[in-house]
């Protein structure tokens, strides 16, 4: 994935012009009013003080003239509250920073085409869920042939190989599979974020890996799950991260980019020869 910001977006002759600043502020009633929602939860038994509380900490977070417009008692010690206001704060889209997918998106009978014609075997994919995370569902999504939103999952393609090891998968036990299925990647899913365990289990993973190969023998580390952000790839030590709304056509195209894409290249500059 490619950085990207506003500010970078047009040039003229080759040189970058910087974007003018265009402030925007959330809408409610009417376009730039500043009005906010914004629910959170206190250790403390509902009742005037509670909200009181609630009030003078939608303030501080920069929330003005706000109003409880709901209230949830959470047994006798918790409180739920919404609360609604005008937020003072805005944002600069020329200094917003995202990810753009640099590769192209593939369809499955093109990404099987370009392994095929690049590898010459199989893909291989070894899948799981590591430390005690339990919840298959991400991993699932984009390796079972079921997939989501639509698309079929990896199994389906005729050129991987999946290796799905499921939920709880120690990172030894994942590492020692990996290099017996020969991965060209391996995929991780971390849904439990509970004290950043999702953050600590992807640097153990990352760094039993590099440690576990040969330099430059290291199979691609993926990591997906909704709470992760896309720019920590290189802070936690894998080659991609996938956020909320991955889908395995996704995948698939990155798999094919980064474990192919040398290769592609050659082809193609092959193809220009004899053309």
């Amino acid at each position: 994935m490619t950085m990207y910001s506003a500010a970078d977006e047009a040039a003229q002759g080759g040189t970058p012009r910087a974007k003018p600043k265009q402030l925007v502020r959330p809408y409610g009633d009417t376009t730039g009013d500043g009005m906010v929602q914004v629910s959170f939860s206190l250790p403390l038994p509902p009742g005037k003080l509670a909200e009181g509380a609630a009030l003078q900490l939608a303030g501080k977070m920069g929330v003005e003239s706000a109003m409880v417009v709901h209230v949830q008692g959470m047994g006798p010690d918790f409180t739920f509250f919404v609360v609604y206001g005008r937020m003072r704060h805005g944002v600069d889209l020329s200094e917003v920073v995202v990810l753009e997918r640099d590769y192209p998106l593939l369809g499955t009978k093109e990404t099987n085409q370009r392994i095929e014609a690049t590898l010459g075997r199989k893909l291989v994919v070894v899948g799981a869920c590591i430390g005690t995370d339990a919840h298959t569902v991400g991993i699932d999504a984009i390796l079972n042939i079921k997939g989501f939103a639509g698309e079929k999952g990896l199994e389906y393609y005729r050129e991987i190989s999946v290796l799905n090891l499921g939920a709880q998968v120690t990172v030894p036990e994942l590492l020692a599979r990996a290099k017996e299925a020969g991965a060209d990647a391996v995929l991780v899913s971390q849904i439990v974020t509970q004290r950043d365990v999702h953050l600590s289990n992807t640097r153990e993973f990352a760094q039993a890996f590099r440690a576990g190969y040969p330099e430059g023998r290291c199979p691609l580390l993926i990591v997906g799950g909704p709470r992760f952000d896309e720019t920590m790839s290189a802070e936690l030590g894998v080659d991609k991260i996938f956020s909320r709304g991955a889908t395995p056509a996704e995948v698939a195209s990155y798999l094919v980019h980064a474990v192919t894409g040398d290769k592609d290249r050659h082809l193609d500059e092959q193809h220009v020869v004899t053309a």
